[in-house]
């Protein structure tokens, strides 16, 4: 196969990555005029990094313009595929293109993430002598997924989805472009469709351009318009969703911040956006009930009982028809009096309970069941609240006397909790009255 056949049999998205940094279609926070990275990148001196962004953003294609830019020898890797044996190959190679040629080598590890640490620590002290420069791509945290011995020797820049503009102006090069492109054809592309293609594509540029080529491809075995292909190829597609992954706990993060933050619409959005992704329902009932609890607890202690009645009917119906209970329970809790005056009370208890060591049960409150017991006194001056006025033993102590009374519950002058703030403050006046002997 010559040159030109081979070109042409690759994909759209590969014969249409940039060549140089003008080419780069968004990140402009990266590559606009003067930015480090681009200053960096056209002096040719670039440093150790890693690109984290989502899919089709360009991490590989600013990896190869970097080795260019510099007149670097390019080695690329990929950690699904490679291990301690290929980074130890790479290396050897490195060094000799230094010792034959004098010229740097960049080592590019995609999906870098999916190295274990002892795969990352074998090119850690060729990335600090100089050897490589290292420019790894991952889809995740680097503050999770990478060493902290690698993360000190490289820089971390984060590529962003592209937007819809975007998108709309790669379509256009690519309908321009009579090289590299789809140029000369004859194909045009009405607005509808354009837009059609930029949703399906949800930011990542290589989906994006590959819809547009199996579209066209498409339209040319049915000798019919591109316009009329491209519902064909998008259909059944759906948003971008790495369950387990960073985006995966953005989102939950933003329904549940929509939650406490009282903005019923924008918690049905991030409801639906984890929904349309493919999240497991479940998971996020769960996370609900959670919420119900955490965020509005005695405020309204209907919320927990429509969060766990939500999550029953899901098991029941499953989806779709299950879905809408937990919207329903979403909206109600979103739309409920807040607080977290018991999850703030369960924290506090809970230090003390773990810092406290096992302090001794009072003597009055422990239980006498056997003679023995009521022997030692067990039980002996404990008053049943029942027999008491108003029901309750005013003065009565029930912490450990090492630790003393605490006051863990707060609630806040919101919803419920306003009449529990109310008796709780006529009941401490009543201990007050009797530990002062009135």
């Amino acid at each position: 196969m010559n040159t030109q056949a081979r070109d042409a049999a690759r994909p759209l998205a590969d014969r249409l990555r940039p060549r140089r940094l003008d080419e780069v279609v968004g990140q402009a926070h990266l590559f606009a005029p003067g930015k480090p990275l681009r200053v960096a990148i056209e002096s040719g001196q670039p440093h150790s990094m890693v690109l984290w962004g989502p899919p089709g953003t360009g991490k590989t294609t600013l990896a190869r313009m970097i080795a260019e830019y510099g007149r670097a020898h390019f080695i690329a890797l990929s950690a699904v595929l490679a291990g301690v044996k290929e980074v130890r190959a790479a290396v050897d190679e490195a060094q000799k293109v230094w010792a034959a040629e004098g010229r740097r080598t960049v080592l590019f590890v995609d999906e870098v993430h999916r190295f274990n640490k002892s795969q990352q620590d074998a090119f850690l002290p060729f990335v600090e002598d100089g050897t490589v420069i290292f420019v790894g791509a991952t889809t995740e945290n680097p503050s999770f997924a990478l060493n902290n011995a690698l993360l000190s020797r490289a820089r971390v820049y984060v590529l962003r989805r592209l937007d819809s503009e975007d998108l709309l102006a790669l379509i256009e090069r690519a309908l321009a472009d009579t090289e590299r492109g789809l140029g000369g054809r004859g194909l045009t592309l009405d607005a509808e469709a354009r837009e059609q293609l930029v949703t399906a594509a949800d930011g990542d540029a290589r989906r994006l351009l590959g819809l547009l080529e199996l579209a066209a491809e498409l339209a040319a075995a049915q000798q019919g318009a591109l316009d009329a292909a491209v519902p064909e190829v998008v259909s059944g597609g759906v948003r971008r969703f790495d369950k387990g992954g960073d985006l995966f706990y953005d989102q939950i993060s933003a329904l549940h911040k929509s939650v406490r933050g009282s903005a019923p619409d924008a918690a049905l959005y991030w409801l639906c956006r984890m929904l349309d992704g493919g999240c497991e329902p479940l998971y996020l009932a769960r996370r609900i009930v959670r919420m119900a609890s955490e965020d509005i607890g005695n405020a309204d202690p209907r919320a927990l009982r429509i969060a766990l009645d939500a999550a029953e009917t899901y098991e029941r119906l499953g989806s779709p028809e299950g879905e809408l209970a937990l919207a329903q329970a979403v909206v109600y809790l979103a739309c409920a009096a807040k607080s977290n005056a018991v999850y703030m009370a369960f924290k506090a208890a809970m230090q003390d309970a773990r810092a406290g060591g096992t302090l001794e049960v009072p003597e009055h409150l422990r239980n006498a069941p056997t003679r023995l017991m009521k022997e030692l006194g067990y039980g002996k001056t404990y008053r049943y609240a029942h027999d008491e006025p108003q029901a309750y033993a005013a003065g009565e102590t029930y912490f450990p006397e090492a630790l003393g009374e605490r006051r863990y519950y707060q609630p806040p002058p919101r919803g419920l909790e306003i009449r529990i703030a109310e008796k709780l403050d006529h009941l401490r006046a009543l201990d007050r009255a009797a530990r002062d002997g009135c």
